[in-house]
């Protein structure tokens, strides 16, 4: 009797994992997360430009009376590139999107910015990542909506993809 369980038991076992793979593979993604910085106004910051001819961030410029996006991103980054037409379909829709560069060169800065489009007013550059760890951004990209008085509104972590842009585009004119 024994020896039937040991052979089935691997045959088992390899059936428990494909089911547990199939659950993570097909359960809701939600990446629209309620981060502790919700509700609370923006961190006090001011960043250098990240590319010259256009200005640096400071929190300051989050709270002109307009809501806007905030988007944290790298040259050296693969999802950034991908996000790169959605944030570009926002800007033309009238939301303002500004950058924080993180841990980047100016130089690789611009070329990313030439070959996949720039959406963003201001782009600060936070060359050490210590504005993404005050945000509580855990990579790049990372978007926040900042509401017209500087509070953050929501947090959008990942790349926006096409499917993300009317839910963001209303939570923007929902703000506005």
């Amino acid at each position: 009797m024994s020896r039937r369980w040991v052979l089935w038991f691997p045959l088992v076992l390899f059936g428990l994992i494909v089911m547990l793979v199939l659950w993570g593979m097909n359960r809701d993604r939600d990446d629209f997360v309620r981060s502790r910085l919700i509700g609370q106004p923006v961190p006090e910051f001011s960043l250098p430009p990240a590319v010259e001819g256009k200005p640096g961030l400071a929190s300051n410029d989050l709270d002109d009376g307009k809501p806007q996006l905030v988007n944290f991103f790298g040259s050296w980054c693969i999802p950034c590139r991908a996000e790169a037409p959605q944030l570009a379909a926002l800007a033309a829709a009238g939301v303002p999107i500004t950058g924080i560069a993180l841990r980047d060169d100016p130089e690789n800065v611009r070329k990313f910015l030439d070959q996949y489009g720039d959406p963003f007013t201001r782009i600060g550059a936070d060359r050490d990542g210590r504005l993404q760890v005050v945000f509580g951004a855990s990579g790049v990209p990372e978007t926040y909506l900042v509401a017209p008085d500087g509070t953050i509104l929501l947090q959008h972590i990942g790349d926006i993809r096409a499917e993300d842009v009317p839910e963001l585009l209303r939570a923007w004119k929902d703000a506005s």
